[in-house]
């Protein structure tokens, strides 16, 4: 008879060790390690041309940053891995890991649609420095803007087909062309 599986516990400190090591990235939450899949040449070219239209709209110390850091999210005792963050601070400690963002970008995929509206977009929400979230379809032309008010609530703006958005804290407004173009 084989014994049940057990799943491993893994502290934060534990698991950012681990995965300093490892060739395959994962995510953390609260415990539960899961790895990461690839993406689709659609889902790498939406994240390229948000990268590059943010990154050169941006005024320094700003910066964007694709796929490889981590957004801590102590409320969930997690960390994620966003296609794209972008942070205006100087990141202490472990250069992996965003200790400040201000935007948090997810386009969407099959595999992941579910946990990046769901999970990540409540619990991207509990930090404090996150100003706006926004959620992209990588096969369509759909925008969703979740924007921190002054008030500490949230609201949400889509675009479809045309259109721009201003991202808070950033003074910099993106058109829905620039992530779509070509």
């Amino acid at each position: 008879m084989r014994a049940a599986h057990r799943p491993v516990f893994l502290t934060p400190e534990a698991f950012l060790a681990e995965e300093a090591r490892s060739h395959v990235r994962h995510e953390y939450v609260d415990g539960d390690i899961r790895a990461m899949t690839g993406a689709t040449v659609q889902h790498a070219r939406v994240v390229r041309r948000l990268l590059t239209r943010l990154d050169a709209k941006l005024r320094r110390p700003c910066e964007a940053l694709a796929n490889d850091v981590l957004v801590h999210v102590s409320a969930a005792r997690a960390y994620y891995y966003p296609d794209l963050v972008v942070s205006c601070t100087e990141t202490p400690g472990d250069s992996r890991v965003i200790a400040a963002p201000v935007l948090v970008v997810e386009v969407l995929s099959d595999s992941t649609e579910a946990t990046d509206r769901l999970e990540k977009r409540h619990n991207y929400r509990s930090v404090p420095s996150v100003q706006a979230i926004l959620i992209v379809a990588q096969d369509r032309r759909y925008v969703e803007l979740d924007r921190r008010e002054p008030d500490g609530g949230w609201t949400r703006e889509t675009l479809t087909d045309e259109g721009s958005l201003d991202l808070p804290g950033l003074d910099v407004t993106l058109d829905l062309d620039d992530i779509y173009a070509g």
